[in-house]
This record gives structure tokens, C-alpha cells and sequence, in this order.
């Protein structure tokens, strides 16, 4: 398929079942644009919404994209049949974390969908509404962990899982992790350096897409899924090295929404 051909993920029938190669040469034409700043992309966002590109939209895509990336990073690693860990953030970081969730579910993946956060419920409109969308899913265990010690019980047996997502923060990270995140970013190194895959939702936890600059601790990972354009962040020697493989996925913002 030519690049810029492919329709966008939550309308791509085939994202389902292509390899991480596949998935990158679907994904082409979005990875060949040019790099931009975490705040470029904020107000590409906002302006794609403003003219009239529904914020639950751009979720879908990217939440989609995650979870095409997720079952091919899986299957890539050989570790078929165990449960996809999602520890997913307040905002809509986590939101995309939710979606991908769903998506999986439908396809036959066992979840472990976990909202980390004090609140019981997300802090965003799109993210708490993609939340409450996975009561009574099959294949899907929803978790709250709003203390550090939930999240270390998440720890006993996380050998277990097939690649864990960290969805927990995307660029919205100023100065040191607050609680339960920082427990969960603890988590999930522990669980790299034991081998399990990690996949990225934008950026690693901790990473800033501008700079590249990570505070500590920090989530490194094996693949990042970005969205719309490249992040100058992730192009940087830090921010590669803590990222991994990247993959940029389309995800509806219009190329308007760039212009100033």
C-alpha cells in the first residue's frame, strides 16, 4: 500500500494481525513528517478539535494504534497466551492506554487494564469515558491502584505478563513523580530488567518529548508508539536510547491543525 494511502487505525481492518515492520511501513508517510515540539503537538490537537475533529476520535486512533503495536510486539517476543498489562494515568495518556485495552480485548487478548491514580475515576472527559466503556468486558480486568502499595501488590507475579504498556504519562511531566506513578514506573523497570517488553504510549514515562531530558525515575522502553509527527524529544540521543523502537502512528489531525 502506498504510503499515505492507508486509511487511519481505528478504520484499518487489517491492523489486527501486521508485524511491527508492517505496522512501520503502514505508518510511513506520518513517521517522514517533520519533528515537533510536546507543545506543537498540544496545539495541533486543540486545533484539530476545534475544527471539529472530536478529542474521543483522535483517542480511538491512537488507542488503536497502541493495541495493533501491542499484539505485534507480543507475537514478535513469543509470548502469546499471557495477559497485556496496561498501567494507565489520569489523563489521556491513559485514555489511549483504555482504548487500547478495548481494542485487544475484541481481538482475543487477555487485559489487565489498571487506573493509577488517586482518583477513582480519570481526570479527563475522553479518558474517563473510555474507562467506564470497559465494565463488564470479557477478557478485561479492571484495577484502581491509588496508593503505592496497590501497585506493589501488582508486582507479585508480574513475570507473568506477556508486555506491560505504560500508558501512565504522556507530556504532562514536570519535576519528580508523585505517587502511585512514581511505585509504577519502579514497577515497570523491574519488570524490563527481568525480561518483559515494554511498549511507550507517545513517550516513555518521564521522558519530555521536547528535550528528550528524563527525570528519575524513568520508564525505559522497547517500543514507543507517537502520534500524528515525529517528537524532537524522541530524536535526541537520550530520548531514542530511552524509547526504543518508535512508531509513528496517523491518528485524524488534519494538516491545517499544523499551521499556526
Amino acid at each position: 500500500m502506498p504510503p499515505g494511502t492507508a486509511p487511519l487505525p481505528a478504520d484499518d481492518p487489517d491492523l489486527r494481525s501486521l508485524t511491527l515492520d508492517e505496522l512501520e511501513l503502514r505508518w510511513a508517510d506520518a513517521a517522514s513528517r517533520t519533528a515537533i515540539s510536546a507543545e506543537m503537538m498540544t496545539g495541533a490537537d486543540r486545533k484539530a478539535q476545534a475544527l471539529g475533529i472530536p478529542g474521543e476520535q483522535l483517542m480511538e486512533h491512537a488507542g488503536t494504534a497502541v493495541a495493533a503495536a501491542a499484539r505485534a510486539l507480543l507475537e514478535h517476543n513469543d509470548r502469546e497466551g499471557r495477559p497485556i498489562l496496561i498501567l494507565a494515568g489520569p489523563g489521556n495518556n491513559g485514555g489511549d492506554g483504555f482504548v487500547a485495552a478495548r481494542r485487544l480485548a475484541g481481538w482475543g487478548y487477555p487485559v489487565i487494564a489498571v487506573l493509577v491514580a488517586q482518583d477513582e475515576r480519570p481526570g479527563t472527559r475522553d479518558a474517563a469515558h473510555n474507562w467506564k466503556r470497559l465494565d463488564g468486558i470479557d477478557g478485561i480486568t479492571k484495577m484502581h491502584a491509588p496508593v503505592a502499595r496497590d501497585v506493589a501488590t501488582l508486582g507479585q507475579g508480574i513475570e507473568k505478563a506477556g508486555i506491560i504498556v505504560d500508558a501512565l504519562l504522556g507530556t504532562g511531566v514536570q519535576g519528580r513523580l508523585r505517587e502511585p506513578v512514581r511505585s509504577a514506573v519502579e514497577l515497570i523497570r523491574r519488570a524490563r530488567d527481568a525480561g518483559t517488553p515494554v511498549l511507550a504510549v507517545d513517550t516513555p514515562t518521564a521522558v519530555d518529548l521536547t528535550s528528550g531530558d528524563p527525570s528519575d525515575p524513568v520508564v525505559r522502553a522497547d517500543l514507543t508508539v507517537t502520534f500524528h509527527r515525529p517528537k524532537t524529544g524522541l530524536r535526541t540521543r537520550m530520548g531514542r536510547a530511552l524509547a526504543g523502537r518508535i512508531l509513528v502512528a496517523p491518528i485524524g489531525i488534519p494538516p491545517e491543525a499544523d499551521r499556526s
